[in-house]
């Protein structure tokens, strides 16, 4: 693939490559500075990448699970806490405070998942991803997605209450509400994907990328 290709990756995937990275750290510096590191790896190697999402998605995983190995996964919760008690606040109905007080108590859960198997939970569920796709970016099977998934919704309903339905609760799917519209310079993603508000794009300088710095 030719380095103008690169460029019109960039452009169109950016918005959503950040939103997934947004997922993983639970904050807007890290998640750019996530997206920009796996972007330029992906560069260098552009003309033997048959798949650049799940390259780059892969990149991104393995980064982030190394992370959570390192340091623990707190900054990644607390952004994610802070996006959904935004979106309870804006919900209208009765059941608001009990909405948030159960998704933190999900995110506490969460903390207690080995990283593989919260990878897997954030992919599923929060980012929506296909099962195949999941097993592509971890390099690990289809069937070992749906067991770590299967387990680490186990684990969540062990320490959680039942749903008012009566059925135990599991993470909610819907994107992060308190994610900003892009700037200008990044291509305007689709609604249900926004990323971070202060993200830029990569840039290309030459024949390469830079992250800005």
């Amino acid at each position: 693939m030719t380095e103008d290709s690169f460029r019109e990756f960039v452009e169109i995937r950016y918005a959503d490559l950040l939103r997934t990275a947004y997922l993983l750290t639970g904050s807007r510096h890290a998640a750019e500075d996530l997206v920009q590191s796996a972007l330029i790896r992906v560069m260098r190697r552009w003309r033997h990448v048959d798949n650049p999402v799940a390259y780059v998605r892969r990149i991104m995983v393995n980064e982030r699970v190394s992370l959570w190995h390192r340091f623990g996964s707190r900054e990644f919760l607390a952004g994610v806490t802070g996006a959904w008690r935004l979106h309870a606040g804006q919900s209208r109905g009765p059941d608001v405070a009990d909405d948030v007080v159960l998704r933190d108590e999900v995110l506490t859960a969460l903390l207690g998942l080995p990283p593989r198997m919260r990878a897997v939970l954030v992919l599923r569920y929060w980012e929506d991803l296909p099962e195949a796709q999941i097993a592509e970016a971890l390099r690990c099977s289809v069937g070992t997605v749906k067991s770590q998934a299967s387990r680490g919704l186990a684990r969540l309903r062990a320490v959680l209450p039942a749903s008012p339905a009566g059925s135990p609760s599991s993470p909610a799917r819907e994107p992060s509400s308190d994610t900003p519209a892009p700037s200008s310079d990044i291509p305007a993603p689709s609604s249900d994907n926004p990323p971070p508000s202060d993200a830029s794009p990569v840039t290309t300088r030459g024949r390469g990328v830079h992250d800005g710095r």
